[in-house]
């Protein structure tokens, strides 16, 4: 296959070096420059320099630096074509994608390519055989492909004529001066980590109004503006014809049907995106002028609840504000995939209608849509029951009655879609129950218990198809049969069995177990060579032992010896895999790990100022850094219990596994140790033996009782307070009694016998406070750090917030602290 070479151009895209070694040039001579090499390819008809899989630097950037295209990682040894921000500090696996050319179709990691035919066609190769993309452009011209300003990806003619260009073929984001049109739509990813596409779309009905609209598997709605609203009452504009919509730098989105808004920071000059999440909200972001996070400016819904298909069939959605919401199945009803709430609710019991069946009430929820009678008003709830007992169909009912208005409503269920559960909503929801199954409204509610286990990660599957064999290469092959006679090949065959093989399979299974990872796996004897024999010890704990060592390339890192290898490598490796795929800014990098017969070993990075226990025995913390670390931490445990793909308990979060890098962020370690400690337990709800540190451990660990998330925020807790107060919680805290004997207590029921002795706010907040901080700290934030941790150190489970209610709170008073 003759390629139409696009060398000169790729070469100075690809390297930043060489972009910006020349950016004293004004964008015209560039242009000329590039253009010049790229004639002088083309009048060769040499074989051009694609963009390669394999090669980290074939990479396309912006001239004003801001935007990149390249192959992103998408999956183990999976790759997708895409554009993301290259001004944003991040790592190559957290980078805020925009766009993406395969996204349902990932290629291999190896001899993949994106290639520009000498006929016009720009297509994407998977292991350099079958397309799997392409723009499907033809053109006898000279073309150039070409990342501009504004992140959107040209393929042109040298005399500026666009043939094909990605702003027209969008994924999940809207980029300023892209236009949605009545032919594009933004389809969500399915999950946070999975890109390819998911249920939710932005697009143009047939109405000319800009909706959102859900697209499952066994249903689909529309659920934003209001379904229930008419088109007067959302202020949209049906009787129009251009069907687009437009966002501006500034902040400001305007569409056809009339519907216009401004992000809450309109008028800066800022990156902007707006993107359908993969929960189907629709979120309008900005880079902060640090250019260090993403903050949401704008978004379609306040209460998520009201998103269709958000916690699936016969399931429940409840919001808490500034929590977020929480999904729980019906009463006889359990979660089908416990990774993945849209899968929904099944029932746990043979659900067989009659005509005596019961009804269970619940107050305050309701579905919305798939009513089975169309005249619901004015109907008694007696009424309304039997209307439902009278269709086998019939799953529940919805019965109001407004008391200003003087009639009742009712609704008959045929499907049980879209539950949601608000104080607002006064009516009563009667759940169908079996005749003699009747549950009771204790099961109403049912927290999925987390565990430390995985079934192993997630691996994107990918399908080949066979290309049919060209004519002339079958006429060859027979050719070259013939002339070789059986008995060569069969010598040839031999000899490749007995010679070749065992050397090209070791090199396959080293590339394979490189490819699933993720990150690098090093030899026992590379990382004794590190430790200069595992002789810098750095910290120890339960897990095993932490020594500083320097890598081959000369990074510093943090090597964990594990005291536990009853694993074999192939369960290890598996489960290793995913911790390395946990990236979040305050979770400690992994950089490999290492399994030689007996040997365990994880190498992640250094961080410079130690553990946050070293910090506080050494009173080098000033009141900022504390709040911040506090903050940061709760991020992190926040990541894992509830964004990242994989649900992980740390099960042992105290001061020693907090670390702090050179700008004193908070980065959490060990925090999927327990997931390499807890293979071969046969019950994966619970754990067969207690984990963590004495002091900092959940009262249901001592009584047994089962272990889900809250046992990391109960441990959060109670650092906290070691923080504030300077105390040790495994030490505990002397006090005199009354007969003038010393006496121990826990670090808990001394902080709360000071705040229920004394019974003004301010002094006994001075009892409790660390007197090293001498004062020095924002008696607002302080109060609520305390309060916060007195919440996360209640006795029973569910009295304890979420990590995530943790993060809401801290940063409701850090922006009011600003």
């Amino acid at each position: 296959m003759t390629f139409w070479t696009v060398s000169a151009y790729l070469s100075y895209s690809a390297s930043p070096s060489s972009f910006h070694s020349m950016k004293f040039m004004g964008p015209l001579i560039l242009f000329k420059l590039f253009s010049a090499f790229l004639a002088l390819a083309t009048s060769t008809k040499s074989e051009g320099l694609s963009l390669s899989s394999e090669n980290p630097e074939d990479v396309l950037t912006s001239p004003n630096g801001v935007f990149s295209a390249g192959f992103y990682s998408v999956g183990d040894n999976a790759y997708c074509f895409a554009i993301w921000f290259a001004s944003r500090p991040s790592t190559s696996q957290d980078r805020t994608v925009v766009w993406m050319a395969n996204r349902d179709q990932p290629v291999n990691g190896r001899k993949s390519k994106l290639s520009l035919l000498r006929t016009g066609n720009l297509i994407l190769t998977d292991a350099g055989k079958f397309t799997v993309w392409e723009t499907n452009t033809i053109s006898m011209s000279s073309l150039e492909l070409v990342l501009n300003d504004a992140g959107n990806l040209v393929l042109r003619t040298l005399e500026g004529e666009s043939l094909w260009e990605s702003f027209h073929f969008p994924t999940d984001t809207l980029l300023p001066l892209q236009l949605l049109t009545r032919k594009t739509q933004l389809v969500s990813s399915r999950s946070q980590t999975n890109y390819s596409s998911g249920s939710y779309k932005l697009l143009f009905d047939i109405d000319n109004i800009l909706c959102l609209f859900y697209d499952g598997a066994k249903f689909s709605s529309s659920y934003w503006p209001p379904p229930w609203f008419s088109r007067a009452q959302t202020g949209r504009f049906a009787f129009n014809s251009s069907r687009t919509a437009f966002l501006d730098s500034l902040g400001y989105f305007s569409s056809s049907d009339k519907f216009t808004f401004s992000s809450a920071d309109y008028g800066q000059l800022l990156h902007r995106r707006l993107t359908l999440d993969y929960d189907g909200n629709l979120r309008l972001y900005s880079l902060d002028e640090e250019g260090e996070k993403w903050v949401v400016s704008w978004q379609v819904f306040q209460v998520p609840c009201t998103i269709h298909g958000v916690c699936g069939a016969n399931s429940i959605c409840s919001y808490v504000l500034g929590v977020g919401r929480n999904c729980s199945c019906l009463p006889g009803y359990k979660m089908i995939n416990h990774t993945d709430w849209s899968h929904g609710c099944e029932p746990e019991l043979d659900l067989s209608f009659g005509e005596n069946d019961g009804f269970l009430q619940l107050s305050h929820l309701d579905f919305y849509g798939y009513d089975y009678n169309n005249n619901p008003d004015n109907y008694t709830l007696d009424r309304c029951k039997k209307l439902c007992l009278e269709s086998a169909e019939c799953k529940a009912i919805t019965y109001t009655f407004e008391t200003t208005r003087g009639f009742s409503k009712c609704y008959a269920k045929i499907q049980l879609m879209n539950g949601f559960r608000s104080p607002d909503f006064e009516g009563s929801f009667y759940l169908r129950v079996p005749e003699n199954n009747h549950p009771s409204n204790a099961n109403l509610v049912k927290e999925i218990g987390l565990n430390c286990s995985s079934e192993g990660p997630l691996l994107l599957e990918r399908v080949y198809l066979n290309n049919q064999v060209n004519g002339t290469v079958k006429f060859m092959l027979w050719f070259v049969c013939a002339l070789g006679g059986l008995e060569i090949v069969g010598i040839f065959l031999v000899w490749c069995h007995f010679i070749r093989t065992p050397k090209s399979s070791s090199a396959d299974k080293q590339g394979y177990l490189l490819a699933i990872t993720g990150f690098r796996k090093f030899t026992y004897l590379e990382l004794k060579k590190a430790t200069k024999g595992f002789t810098e010890e750095i910290g120890r704990g339960a897990g095993g032992i932490v020594y500083k060592g320097v890598l081959a390339d000369n990074r510093v890192a943090a090597i964990k010896q594990l005291y536990e290898a009853n694993q074999g490598e192939d369960v290890f490796l598996a489960e290793v895999s995913i911790i390395g795929k946990l990236n979040h800014m305050n979770l400690i990098e992994m950089w490999g790990y290492c399994a030689e017969g007996k040997h365990r070993l994880l190498v992640s990075e250094y961080m410079e100022h130690g553990s946050l226990a070293d910090n506080l025995s050494s009173n080098s913390l000033d009141w900022k850094r504390m709040f911040e670390i506090a903050l940061g931490t709760a991020k992190g445990l926040s990541y894992l219990h509830d964004e990242c793909l994989e649900w992980v308990l740390h099960c042992d979060v105290k001061p020693e596994n907090i670390f702090l890098d050179s700008n004193y962020q908070p980065k959490v370690a060990d925090f999927g140790l327990s997931k390499l400690q807890s293979r071969g337990e046969n019950d994966k709800s619970s754990f067969s033996r207690m984990r963590g540190t004495r002091g900092y451990m959940a009262p249901e660990w001592v009584f047994n009782l089962p272990i889900t998330s809250k046992v990391d925020v109960y441990s959060y807790g109670i650092v906290v307070l070691e923080m504030v107060t300077g105390k040790d919680a495994a030490k505990g805290v002397q006090v005199i009694d009354s007969g003038g004997e010393p006496q121990h207590k826990r670090l808990v029921s001394w902080v709360r016998e000071k705040k229920n002795r004394v019974a003004s706010t301010k002094s006994w907040l001075e009892e409790i406070i660390d007197p090293r901080l001498k004062g020095k700290y924002d008696i607002g934030q302080m109060k609520t750090l305390i309060g916060v941790a007195l919440q996360c150190v209640e006795e029973e489970k569910d009295a304890r917030p979420s990590m995530r209610q943790v993060v809401e709170m801290l940063l409701a008073q850090e922006n009011d602290h600003q």
